[in-house]
């Protein structure tokens, strides 16, 4: 099981609507992908570290997907249309990384 994270650093004055991420990008994502990715979390960033400073990112998804293989076959057929809809929500160059699941979730 593989993670795509993408990551928006934040900027004073970038333009980000969390709203349209979260209900139109994120879900038109997932349906491209189809059963490549297993699930999605989405984040929003509210503070670095110290209280009152900014957030690394501001925002921030997780794809959980199959295997790389997978995801780079079904995210291939769709680059265009996934690229092209960036413009819609951010004027941020987004970051990936692709990450191995090595521990999904612990238990106390």
């Amino acid at each position: 099981m593989i993670k795509v994270s993408v990551m928006y650093p934040y900027a004073a004055g970038a333009r980000f609507d969390h709203a349209y991420y979260r209900e139109r990008h994120m879900p038109m994502v997932k349906r491209l992908l189809g059963a490549a990715c297993l699930y999605y979390m989405v984040d929003k960033g509210i503070s670095g570290r110290g209280a009152g400073t900014d957030p690394a990112y501001i925002a921030k998804c997780d794809f959980v997907c199959t295997s790389v293989d997978a995801y780079r076959a079904a995210s291939a057929q769709h680059q265009e249309e996934i690229r092209g809809d960036i413009a819609n929500y951010t004027d941020i160059q987004p970051m990936v990384q692709i990450s191995e699941v090595v521990v999904e979730r612990s238990e106390a």
